[in-house]
């Protein structure tokens, strides 16, 4: 499997957790074709995936009105009709329903999401092994 990573990160968290998703599907035998921001994303890795997985970090208040960060970004990538997707998303206390914000819009570009995973800034490792042993079993069932 080929898989292309658009992220967008305030503080690091959320490209550090690409980082180590990445790092964790090359040990499965994937190839990432790249790793690019979302405001400005590398087209030929979108093109040449499998699957592109889109991560962001939590943007508003700490316990209500969060939302993912650059959604608009987000909504207006390339259409990737075809392409399977995968989000995470990266909070510090509470994401509320922000990872469905997120699997909406990387939806609206014709992507078939097939999971996502919020993502605790304190637990990145943990929480990225999730990620990467959730997202192989889907693939596999599909």
């Amino acid at each position: 499997m080929k898989a292309a990573l658009l992220v967008e990160s305030l503080t690091g968290n959320t490209w550090n957790a690409a980082e180590l998703i990445g790092d964790k599907l090359q040990q499965e035998g994937w190839e990432i074709t790249g790793l690019s921001k979302v405001g400005n994303p590398d087209l030929t890795s979108i093109q040449r995936a499998d699957i592109v997985l889109v991560g962001t970090w939590t943007h508003g208040l700490f316990v209500v009105g969060q939302t993912p960060f650059a959604l608009g970004n987000i909504s207006n990538l390339p259409t990737m009709r075809g392409k399977k997707a995968a989000c995470f998303l990266t909070f510090a206390l509470n994401a509320g329903k922000s990872i469905d914000k997120l699997s909406t819009a990387v939806g609206q570009t014709g992507a078939e999401v097939i999971g996502g995973l919020e993502i605790k800034r304190n637990y990145l490792d943990q929480h990225t092994d999730l990620f990467v042993e959730r997202l192989l079993g889907v693939v596999e069932s599909v």
